[in-house]
């Protein structure tokens, strides 16, 4: 070994010697001992390696324990820093998949906080004092709300679907139109599902056109189920036709057929004073004769991710005697937070509770207001251009794809920094700010910032300006 490397590797100090740093000790008192010697011991691995391997041509410059101690700092606050964090969506997508769909409301986090803090009565029958079910909890409220007979709850909505797939059609065939095919996000297709199910899937009609005769002459006596599915992150216009719900649901009785609809979004409210028509009700289904629909809980529903099943008893219990509902069903930290959501639909006071819904509703003149209150407050440099324009608001977590909400947008553009540089900034601040790029400029949309947000967005975009 030359003798700089000899030299280098004998002045690395002992694990005991930076055990006594006060930098160190201060990170064994936020820990644990054995923690931080476990983050030593890599770090002077990782040292050693580099020194004799000769990676690091400047580690000769550089005294050894003031190098390690802060490779030290940096791993522990990697490792015991959480990386989940909240972001602030300024990018007027509503239900943003990427940054976790819904919002939750205040209402549905205090019912969580008192439930998670504590032991409850997720499978305890308090009248009679014996063992009960978790089922109980949204099925009450969503019979209500539904006029189903009988709902259950699983923790998404492609779960939702497999499970009855596989519970009611394992072995037969699933009818299904060809134009409901469909990918519903992160590669997850319709067709892989009923695969993976053991149903037989059974494509009938064209992409644009399937006739109701098409269904009639699929029937067979392998025919377990008549599947629909919303195409909800898409549309076919044009020369295109699919039969009636209603038309449907008398086919699937006069074969004693159940027909089952995925309706994608779990839309309870009346989007018609936003030009939305075509998103499906859970209700409307149910009492168009579908035996058993499926949605989404983090979508138009406004609560946490769940897959909720609803409709005829006697389905129902059969979906919920497959041992696999153990494995796909909720957590007690997911049903307070669907019930609190259930009841405030229930009760007609969601427009007030559901962050969502308080979004959805915001004038574009109000968002309007508030963008141009913030452009007061910025000192903007001669070079950038700032503009208060109009834009629109999209609900995404693909459910209405064609339908767009007005609304008023901050705009950026030209000079420095850039509209690039200024998002890249934005978003990799405390807390991020994600906004938007298009043609050259940055928006932000405060359609999907809380208004109590205002004051730290206009200050985070004030920062980035000073400091170009």
């Amino acid at each position: 070994m030359p003798p700089a490397e000899n030299d280098l590797l004998r002045n690395i100090p002992s694990v005991d010697k930076l055990l006594s740093e006060p930098a160190i000790s201060n990170l064994v008192q936020q820990s644990s001992r054995a923690f931080v010697v476990g983050l030593l011991r890599r770090v002077l691995d990782s040292f050693r390696q580099r020194i004799s391997g000769r990676i690091a041509k400047d580690t000769g410059s550089v005294e050894p324990l003031e190098s390690i101690v802060a490779s030290v700092q940096a791993e522990f606050a990697r490792l015991s820093v959480p990386r989940l964090c909240r972001v602030i969506n300024a990018t007027g997508v509503l239900l943003h998949t990427n940054f976790g769909r819904a919002p939750l409301g205040q209402k549905a986090l205090e019912h969580l906080g008192e439930v998670a803090a504590n032991y409850s009565n997720l499978e305890f029958d308090l009248d009679g004092g014996r063992r009960g079910s978790r089922d109980v909890f949204a099925d009450r409220l969503l019979r209500q709300l539904l006029g189903c007979e009988r709902a259950i709850v699983v923790n998404n909505c492609a779960a939702a679907l497999f499970l009855a797939l596989n519970s009611l059609a394992d072995g037969g065939e699933v009818i299904i139109s060809r134009g409901e095919l469909i990918e519903i996000g992160d590669s997850f297709r319709i067709p892989d599902i009923l695969r993976k199910s053991g149903a037989v899937l059974k494509e009938v009609g064209t992409t644009n056109r399937t006739r109701l005769a098409d269904y009639a002459q699929a029937i067979s006596e392998r025919t377990r189920l008549i599947l629909r599915v919303h195409p909800s992150n898409f549309r076919i216009v044009g020369f295109s036709c699919r039969p009636a719900l209603d038309e449907l649901a008398a086919l699937a009785r006069e074969r004693s057929l159940p027909l089952m609809e995925d309706v994608g979004g779990g839309c309870l409210i009346d989007l018609q004073n936003f030009g939305i028509h075509d998103e499906p009700n859970p209700s409307d289904s149910l009492q168009s004769g579908v035996s058993l629909v499926c949605f989404s809980g983090d979508k138009l529903l406004g609560g946490p991710q769940a897959g909720i099943l609803a409709g005829s008893a006697n389905l129902v219990e059969v979906i919920r005697a497959n041992p696999l509902f153990r494995a796909l069903r909720v957590d007690k930290l997911t049903l307070p937070v669907l019930e609190s959501t259930l009841i405030s639909h229930l009760t007609g006071t969601a427009a007030q509770d559901i962050p969502l819904l308080q979004m959805l509703n915001q004038p574009a003149a109000v968002i309007g207001q508030r963008a141009r209150a913030i452009a007061a407050q910025l000192s903007v440099p001669g070079s950038v251009q700032l503009r208060i324009i109009d834009g629109q608001s999209m609900i995404g977590g693909g459910c209405t794809p064609d339908r767009v909400v007005p609304t008023q947008l901050l705009a950026f553009s030209g000079g420095e920094p850039s509209p690039a540089r200024l998002e890249a900034q934005l978003r990799c601040g405390r807390p991020p700010i994600a906004c938007r790029l298009e043609n050259n400029c940055l928006l932000l949309d405060l359609r999907t910032v809380v208004p109590e947000d205002d004051k730290l967005v206009a200050g985070a975009i004030q920062r980035v300006l000073r400091a170009s």
